[in-house]
């Protein structure tokens, strides 16, 4: 098949949420394929689409049903022919996707860590016993809780600027935000510091960009292959086939991330009760081919060292 390239006259349509840290991403993307095609940005359109969880910032997202909550509107534009891909932070991504739709292409992948976020302190330690602190991340929270159960945590929905506004107007004294959103918007400014992976594990796939298609659309595949990441693809197959098992959304506090090392992928996982009572832990090595299978190996121990009931909100 003779690959068709988009034109400005019939430009490949880019669809997106639009938050500053979301566009990024999109833009990110255009670049890649632009450059692998030697093409012009006016090539390419990006097109912003509002989604109910950019709509509904006032309640938790456990209230309100969940990661789809930020690719429903995108995904439904996708299978009638609005877009032809769609760019996401894969750490907002459900499991499975809609019939008709694939999810196969990673960028590489950024900072994979948490940033503590603070304009008076610099660590959780710092902090006194009864300070505020804001998340909307059930795994963040029970975290937190895990380690500093003296500590009132507030809800903090909104994307990166309006948490970042909500700290300003002292709703809380800290907060948490990825440091591939601080990475990606070039925000060095924002008082932060690092939190390494042994003391906050991180999202499943926090940190990728992936992009979505219709399944069957060959031409559109053969375009993303040319910038796919390959080690970001097997690190998240491992991590996802994980989550897949646990069941997991946003309602349940799950962590993990796989890394690569020669041929071979160790991946660590965590479940959490949501009050951050009680963590259950595992690592796990094997060669990279089999990452899919020890992701769900992970979580059927995790499943049955935690016993029924583990993520039931008292």
């Amino acid at each position: 098949m003779t690959l068709k390239l988009p034109t400005p006259a019939q430009p490949l349509m880019i669809g997106t949420r639009g938050s500053l840290l979301a566009l990024a991403q999109a833009h990110e993307t255009r670049a890649r394929l632009a450059n692998a095609f030697d093409l012009p940005f006016e090539a390419f359109t990006i097109v912003v689409i509002k989604t109910t969880g950019d709509k509904i910032i006032d309640r938790p997202l456990k209230e309100i049903g969940g990661k789809g909550l930020f690719t429903r509107e995108i995904e439904d534009d996708m299978l009638v022919g609005k877009i032809d891909i769609a760019v996401h932070s894969m750490k907002d991504m459900p499991t499975l996707q809609p019939d008709g739709l694939i999810l196969d292409t990673y960028l590489p992948r950024e900072d994979v860590r948490d940033a503590f976020i603070s304009p008076t302190a610099r660590s959780l330690d710092d902090l006194a016993a009864g300070t505020v602190v804001g998340t909307s991340s059930l795994r963040r929270r029970a975290q937190l809780m895990l380690k500093r159960a003296d500590l009132e945590v507030v809800e903090f929905r909104g994307n990166l600027q309006t948490r970042l506004m909500k700290l300003d107007q002292g709703v809380a004294a800290a907060t948490f935000l990825a440091m591939a959103g601080l990475n990606r918007l070039q925000m060095s400014e924002v008082p932060h510091t690092a939190i390494e992976t042994d003391v906050m594990l991180p999202a499943i796939a926090q940190g990728a960009i992936g992009i979505e298609r219709r399944v069957g659309d060959t031409n559109v595949a053969e375009m993303l292959d040319a910038i796919h990441d390959t080690p970001t693809g097997q690190r998240l197959a491992a991590e996802r086939s994980f989550l897949l098992e646990l069941d997991g959304s946003c309602e349940t506090p799950i962590a993990g991330l796989a890394e690569l090392d020669g041929g071979m992928l160790h991946l660590r996982g965590e479940v959490l009760r949501p009050d951050g009572s009680e963590s259950v832990s595992d690592a796990m090595s094997c060669p990279i081919e089999d990452g899919v299978a020890v992701g769900r190996e992970m979580a059927q121990k995790l499943l049955a060292q935690a016993g029924p009931g583990f993520f039931d909100w008292r």
